[in-house]
C-alpha cells in the first residue's frame, strides 16, 4: 500500500528543519574542529612542536625516539661555550681542529695556531656550521675533545635531556651520538633565553672581523631572513641523520620551536618545519588578561590599619592557547607609608605563561595617603618596633612636655624672666 503523502505544511516544516540542520553542520562542525585542528602530515622520522614559554607539546610524532642528529649537536657545544667563555676572549685553533670530508659538514677555514674571538667562533659554528669552529670552542672550554664530550653529557643529564648522548662536539655520524626531537626542542628553548645566542641564530648572514682575516658567513637555515617571523635555530645533515632542522618562530609574543629529524630532503625539511610553526600559531587567540584600572594588589598602609588598592595602569592582552594558564604576579612593597599621591606608581605586575614573562604593567595608587601622625611616625625611631600602646604613651608624654614648656614660656613673657629655681629652706 503506497505511503500517504504528508500535508504540504508538514513537508515544508520538515524541509526547513533539514535545511537548518545542514547549515548547522556546515558552520558548527568546522568551528568545533578549528579549536583543535589536526597537525600537518610530516614526512620525517620524528618531529615535535613546543611552546618555548611553558614547554607545552602542541604536536608530535615519535618525539622521544633516539636518532642521529647531525650538526644540531652543535647546540650543546654552543651551550657550554656560552656558559664557559667570554665573547671577546680569543682562542687558538688547535692542530686537531680538522674535520674529515663528510657530506654536509662545513669548515670555517681556520688555520692551526690562528686566534679568533669566541664571538666569531660561535657565529662560524652556528650559521655555516663550521666544524673547525666547534672543535676550537671545545678545546677552549675543556682542553680536549674527550674532556669536552664528558661535559656535554654531564650538561645533558643536568638539563633533563633524558634520551640524549654525545660522542662528538661536531655532529658527525659517530656511534653514541644521538638525541630526540623532544630533547632538541627543549635544549633550543633553554638556549633562546640567552640574548647573545638569540642574536646569532636570528642572523641571515654576518661579517666576522675578530680573527686573522675578515670572513663573511651565511646562515644555512634559509628560513631565517626569508620568513620574517622565523628567528632560528640550527640545521644539520649527514648520510645517517638525513636532513634535520630545529626551527623557531615568534609571533604576537609567542615563541614556538619545531624540531624535525630525518626528513627526506632539504626542501621537505624546511617546508615541514614551516608548516608545523604555522599550525602552532593557529592554535593561539588574543585574550584579555588585565583590565585598565583593575585592582591587582592591596598592601597595608603603615600606622593606619587600612589597605591601599593598587590599580593596573593599562589593559594587558596577550595571545594564548584555549585553556592555557596565565599567571599575574604583583610585585609591591610589604607595606606602604604616606605620603602617597593618587596615581603614583607603587609597584608592577608581571603577566606570565609558564616561566616566560609576557608583559609588565605599572600599579598605581587608587587614592592619596597622608603622611603618618606623630605617634604612628615614632615607630620609625623607637628601637624594637614597640606596640601601638607604648608608642601612643610616648606620644602623649611628648605632647604633655610640649604643653608644659609652652606654658612656661608664656609666663616668662609676662614677668620678663624665666621662672627662678625654688630656693632650699635654711
Amino acid at each position: 500500500m503506497p505511503q500517504a503523502r504528508r500535508p504540504k505544511r508538514q513537508r515544508l516544516a520538515a524541509f526547513t528543519a533539514l535545511a537548518v540542520a545542514a547549515v548547522a553542520a556546515i558552520v558548527v562542525a568546522p568551528a568545533a574542529g578549528a579549536a583543535v585542528p589536526p597537525p600537518p602530515q610530516i614526512d620525517a622520522r620524528a618531529w615535535v612542536l613546543i611552546d618555548a614559554g611553558d614547554g607545552a607539546r602542541l604536536a608530535a610524532h615519535d618525539a622521544n625516539r633516539p636518532l642521529p642528529i647531525a650538526s644540531t649537536t652543535k647546540l650543546m657545544t654552543a651551550y657550554l661555550a656560552l656558559h664557559s667563555l667570554r665573547p671577546k676572549e680569543r682562542l687558538t685553533t688547535p692542530e686537531s681542529a680538522t674535520v674529515p670530508g663528510v657530506p654536509g659538514e662545513a669548515l670555517l677555514g681556520l688555520e692551526p695556531g690562528e686566534r679568533d674571538t669566541v664571538h666569531d667562533l660561535l657565529y662560524g659554528m652556528l650559521l655555516p656550521s663550521g666544524g673547525d669552529a666547534a672543535l676550537t670552542l671545545a678545546d677552549g672550554v675543556a682542553g680536549s675533545v674527550d674532556a669536552f664530550v664528558a661535559r656535554m653529557n654531564a650538561a645533558a643529564e643536568r638539563l633533563g635531556l633524558d634520551h640524549t648522548h654525545y660522542a662528538t662536539p661536531v655532529g658527525l655520524d659517530t656511534p653514541g651520538n644521538y638525541s630526540t626531537a623532544a630533547d632538541l626542542a627543549k635544549l633550543a628553548a633553554i638556549l633562546l633565553r640567552d640574548r647573545h645566542f638569540r642574536r646569532i641564530v636570528d642572523s641571515p648572514r654576518a661579517t666576522l672581523r675578530g680573527g686573522a682575516e675578515v670572513r663573511r658567513v651565511v646562515n644555512r637555515n634559509d628560513l631565517v631572513g626569508r620568513v620574517p617571523w622565523v628567528n632560528g635555530v640550527k640545521t644539520g645533515y649527514t648520510l645517517g641523520a638525513r636532513y634535520v632542522l630545529v626551527a623557531s618562530g615568534r609571533q604576537h609574543g609567542v615563541q614556538l620551536i619545531a624540531a624535525t629529524l630525518g626528513a627526506p630532503s632539504e626542501a621537505a625539511r624546511d617546508l615541514d618545519s614551516l608548516e608545523l610553526l604555522r599550525y602552532g600559531f593557529s592554535l593561539y587567540r588574543p585574550r584579555s588578561v588585565v583590565a585598565a584600572g583593575e585592582r591587582l594588589a592591596r598592601p597595608p598602609v603603615r600606622y593606619r590599619g587600612a589597605r591601599l588598592a593598587l590599580l593596573a595602569a593599562h589593559a594587558v592582552r596577550l595571545w594564548a592557547r584555549p585553556g592555557e594558564p596565565v599567571d599575574v604576579r604583583a610585585h609591591v612593597p610589604a607595606s606602604v607609608a604616606g605620603p602617597v599621591r593618587r596615581g603614583r606608581k607603587v609597584g608592577t605586575a608581571t603577566v606570565a605563561t609558564g616561566d616566560a614573562a609576557r608583559a609588565t604593567v605599572a600599579l598605581r595608587s587608587a587614592r592619596s595617603v597622608p603622611p603618618p601622625s606623630v605617634p604612628g611616625g615614632l615607630e620609625e625611631f623607637v628601637p624594637g618596633s614597640p606596640s601601638r600602646a607604648i608608642v601612643g604613651a610616648i606620644g602623649l608624654a611628648a605632647l604633655a612636655l610640649g604643653l608644659g614648656l609652652a606654658a612656661a614660656l608664656a609666663r616668662s613673657r609676662t614677668t620678663g624672666r624665666l621662672p627662678a629655681r625654688r630656693r632650699r629652706a635654711a
